[in-house]
């Protein structure tokens, strides 16, 4: 008979795979900013993007949740891209 603490270890590593499954994880070479002017010295040529972390969402400047989320950072939209983050289909 399985414990309740072996239980609940097995519901968090199911969780927590379903996680990974659903929102790519933080590539080692996505350069993540604190400011966008930070993030534009970074890739002058691009666009730069609020990455709502939890999600892997990113929002562009000008739409309600650009750098208004709870956690998130200011990337380069081609890097985010690349690393598999999508854009916000509502803003």
């Amino acid at each position: 008979m399985i414990s309740a603490f072996r239980r609940a270890l097995f519901a968090i590593a199911i969780g927590l795979a379903a996680v990974e499954l659903s929102v790519p994880l933080l590539a080692a070479d996505l350069p993540i900013f604190a400011t966008d002017s930070q993030a534009q010295a970074h890739c002058p040529s691009d666009e730069v993007v609020w990455l709502n972390l939890p999600s892997g969402i990113y929002h562009v400047r000008g739409s309600r949740w650009y750098g208004a989320t709870k956690s998130g950072a200011y990337v380069c939209r081609a890097e985010a891209d690349k690393a598999g983050y999508r854009a916000s289909k509502n803003g």
